[in-house]
């Protein structure tokens, strides 16, 4: 199964990685999660100033980055990691809204 962080990485549109405000994590319902949504705007964010996603970039290697990089404690760290290990349930695109909605179970 697909995670968030396999999302971000092999979606391209007009062969450009993702913009952190151009993805929305729903529910199955298509409802959104704010919550989810900002934590991997967030994440998603940092990862863009210190990596580069089309290199064989894995979650440790993102989490080592950051905890490298930044002065963020372990516990956001850790979220972030649950974000990006979020099982996929599928992937829509809505092209009127112009946004990607990645759909997982929570």
């Amino acid at each position: 199964m697909s995670t968030v962080f396999d999302v971000i990485k092999i979606i391209k549109i007009n062969h450009k990685t993702l913009n952190s405000h151009g993805i929305v994590i729903t529910d199955e319902s298509g409802k959104p999660n704010a919550i989810l949504t900002e934590l991997n705007r967030d994440v998603l964010e940092k990862i863009n100033i210190f990596m580069n996603l089309d290199q064989d970039t894995t979650i440790d290697d993102v989490l080592l980055m950051l905890a490298i990089n930044t002065p963020l404690p372990e516990d956001v760290l850790a979220e972030y990691e649950k974000i990006l290990t979020e099982p996929v349930v599928t992937i829509n695109i809505a092209t009127k809204k112009n946004i990607v909605e990645i759909v997982t179970r929570h």
